[in-house]
């Protein structure tokens, strides 16, 4: 597994305490990429070399049928999208980017992660900002939001990045069918194009999605403030605002502003306890947030599913790890969204406030 991070780290290699809770010391929108190994249960993390070597460029290039130029420069981030986009075709497995919220340390971050891929068919990818991982209050809870809306730069680098190598990986992965149908009909352009059908729909096709969770969402609505947002362009195949730490009032504002290619999520639960504690500040009551209000549900572009009376959700705030191991209907639906298939299928509608419900 890998984490992206503008965290600041103290070393090259080690557990849990090269991560610290500021930014990176270079820059709050400067990027590292850490490679994460577990072994007896124990995790460890190396931050991998930020360029690759024409060696390592030329290897890529016959892998995986590129044509990348040897006298431009390459960083690592190109080589572990290739074991990402390769280990999703081999297992058919759909990659999740993950993106979390307000007091998680990085312990907690990774934990979701691998519980995220035990419970669905995903291969996680984390965004990781820096969280104060401290429940200490209103104090703190303004900080995070701080950080959060600083490193919207770094997010919106990461999913411009992320774009760059998807379209590499996909055009040469159309290169490649388009060859071997050629090669199989040489003197028959219907019959090669005929082929290319047939091997593309045979090809194992790879999703990437968006999983925004609590403040998580907020650092996301600040990376669609700038002019040059990546989201202007369509990345995910689902994007998911689970548990959303935002203001509900005006969020179409921002939320129209994503381009998705199949299905954008608002997944709401009214009882939701961190949400309720997020909306008191001091002398004043913070505005209802998106992720437990279910009035104003109006942007256009977005599909509503309200999961408050789903069974033993409760006052659950991370719900789509911890209870769905009791309701097979609620996993349901959220392997339908992570996985890049239509999560409202099955669920019931209300046209009195704009959702989904579960039967």
């Amino acid at each position: 597994m890998y984490i992206i991070t503008n965290r600041r780290i103290t070393a090259s290699d080690g557990g849990y305490d090269i991560f610290e809770k500021t930014p990176n010391s270079i820059g709050i929108g400067e990027l590292r990429l850490v490679e994460i190994f577990t072994k007896d249960g124990v995790d460890s993390f190396k931050m991998l070399e930020d360029k690759l070597t024409v060696g390592k460029i030329e290897k890529l290039n016959q892998n995986f049928n590129l044509d990348l130029d040897l006298n431009q420069e390459y960083h690592a981030s190109l080589e572990v999208a290739s074991k990402l986009f390769q280990k999703a075709r081999k297992t058919k497995k759909q990659i999740l980017v993950f993106v979390h919220g307000y007091n998680n340390d990085m312990k907690d971050i990774v934990q979701t992660a691998n519980k995220l891929e035990l419970t669905y068919n995903v291969i996680p990818l984390i965004f990781s900002w820096p969280a104060n991982g401290e429940f200490t209050g209103v104090v703190n809870y303004k900080s995070d939001k701080k950080d959060a809306r600083e490193s919207a730069g770094a997010l919106n680098s990461f999913f411009k990045k992320l774009h760059y190598y998807h379209e590499i990986f996909t055009n040469a992965e159309v290169k490649k069918l388009l060859e071997k149908a050629q090669r199989k009909h040489p003197n028959n352009p219907l019959k090669a194009k005929e082929k290319y059908v047939e091997l593309q729909k045979k090809s194992c096709k790879v999703s990437i999605n968006l999983l925004c969770h609590s403040m998580g969402n907020y650092l996301l609505k600040h990376e669609e403030t700038p002019s040059d947002r990546s989201l202007k362009v369509p990345i995910f195949d689902n994007v998911c605002l689970v548990a959303a730490d935002v203001n509900n009032e005006n969020h179409k504002e921002w939320v129209e502003k994503i381009e998705v290619k199949s299905n954008l999520y608002i997944v709401i639960n009214k009882h939701d306890y961190a949400l309720a504690f997020s909306r008191i500040k001091p002398k004043e009551e913070q505005l209802a947030r998106l992720g437990h209000y279910r009035k104003g549900l109006n942007a256009r572009n977005a599909t509503y599913i309200d999961v408050t009376n789903a069974d033993s959700i409760q006052t659950e705030h991370t719900y789509f790890i911890k209870t769905v191991d009791y309701d097979t209907k609620l996993k349901n639906v959220f392997a339908n969204m992570f996985e890049g298939r239509d999560a409202e299928d099955g669920l019931v509608y209300q046209s009195s406030n704009n959702s989904y419900v579960l039967e």
